[in-house]
């Protein structure tokens, strides 16, 4: 199968979606499947080609808010672009206007829609959850809901990458849902990668000795994030016991998030870690994850640090809670500091220690990505069959 991907989040300097792209390019090669992935660019050309597989750019203007991404803006040239591919099912993958230039092609390619993005739980929930009822915040976005709703009828397969996810748009009206869990790239992360020595060099960065927790967060600084919560939390812990925080990651929020951080050299923030053998062993050399966001579809970095053999302290919502394990890390309620601040009190006095030894020995257990597009093209052998005998 030719699968052309029309994948609006991906970038360059990107994070998960740029990891779950480029893994996929090398999964549907292995499968025999020619795999194209089309993203917005500056300018129209090739950004990787292998085999027969590739990542090509479609000229498209910048996105305000986040300079680093772009967004498909001409209809036209997307449609001329997919005329030229031909492909035997074209994938998108957000939420917004994109999809809906898909659904208007008109080949005959089979459509699947795999859902990247929560804007609801990363907007409208965060911004209004404080004063209403998720339940009168779906009422207010009924509009979007049935743009979601329509995108539903014209596609032939919703992807959710997460149970929570995929019981949330069930539940939004939506019927062709199935959830295809993602997983992490295979042969990377894994708790043999741990070195007592960089993790005592992590905490002598935190001003502290190898008697104190190391934390790690990880993820682009913006505000559904939620990062400035998780530093305020990780600062009121240290007045009761000594614990670090290593930030990794960078983002449009990255003014907040060093305001945040100002003056307490217990937290340090470093820069993404590219290099996927690096970032996994600075995985595996902390003591826990620590995330703050609710909008996650999946929460790759909350996958990785599992396979890495870290206990995760996680909201009870979105993706990232998907991957906790009872005894493995700590949940506490979304958007909430205060409840965050308990729950990592709790961990830190609980037991550390055992929690990261749990957690360590059942990593192996966490899926590959390679088994999430096993399932994946899968599906789309099964529609296309489907659609033969129609």
């Amino acid at each position: 199968m030719r699968i052309v991907d029309v994948c609006a989040f991906y970038a360059p300097a990107g994070g998960g979606v740029k990891t779950y792209v480029e893994r996929k390019l090398k999964a549907g090669a292995a499968a025999g499947h020619e795999v194209i992935i089309v993203a917005p660019g500056r300018e129209d050309g090739t950004l990787l080609s292998l085999g027969s597989s590739a990542i090509v750019t479609l000229a498209s203007p910048a996105l305000p808010v986040d300079r680093r991404y772009r967004y498909f803006d001409d209809e036209p040239a997307l449609h001329a672009l997919l005329d030229r591919l031909r492909p035997d099912v074209i994938e998108a993958s957000s939420p917004w206007a994109s999809p809906s230039m898909v659904a208007r092609w008109p080949g005959s390619a089979l459509r699947s829609l795999v859902v990247h993005a929560d804007p609801l739980s990363a907007y409208a929930y965060r911004w209004f959850g404080p004063v209403a009822s998720r339940e009168t915040i779906d009422r207010a976005c009924e509009p979007f809901w049935r743009h979601l709703r329509n995108l539903d009828r014209d596609f032939d397969l919703v992807v959710s990458p997460s149970r929570s996810l995929g019981r949330r748009l069930k539940a939004g009206g939506l019927a062709k849902v199935t959830t295809i869990p993602m997983g992490v790239e295979p042969g990377i992360f894994t708790p043999a990668r741990r070195s007592e020595t960089l993790r005592a060099r992590l905490l002598a960065r935190c001003g502290l000795d190898a008697h104190a927790t190391l934390l790690i967060g990880m993820g682009r600084h913006a505000p559904e994030k939620r990062w400035k919560m998780v530093i305020e939390a990780v600062a009121a812990a240290g007045y009761e016991r000594p614990v670090g925080l290593v930030l990794l990651g960078d983002g449009a929020d990255r003014a907040r998030v060093v305001r945040a951080a100002a003056n307490n050299p217990h937290i340090q923030l470093l820069a993404p870690v590219h290099d996927r053998d690096e970032l996994a062993t600075i995985l595996a050399s902390a003591d826990a994850l620590i995330h703050g966001c609710e909008a996650e579809t999946f929460c790759l970095a909350a996958a990785e640090a599992k396979a890495s053999g870290l206990p995760l302290i996680v909201p009870d919502d979105g993706g990232a809670f998907d991957q906790l394990v009872e005894g493995q890390g700590i949940a506490y309620a979304a958007a909430r500091p205060l409840a965050l601040s308990h729950a990592l009190s709790g961990f830190l006095s609980d037991d550390p220690v055992g929690h990261r030894l749990r957690a360590a020995a059942a990593a192996g257990e966490v899926p590959g990505m390679d088994a999430h597009f096993d399932r994946l093209f899968g599906a789309y052998r099964q529609l296309a069959s489907y659609s033969r005998a129609a």
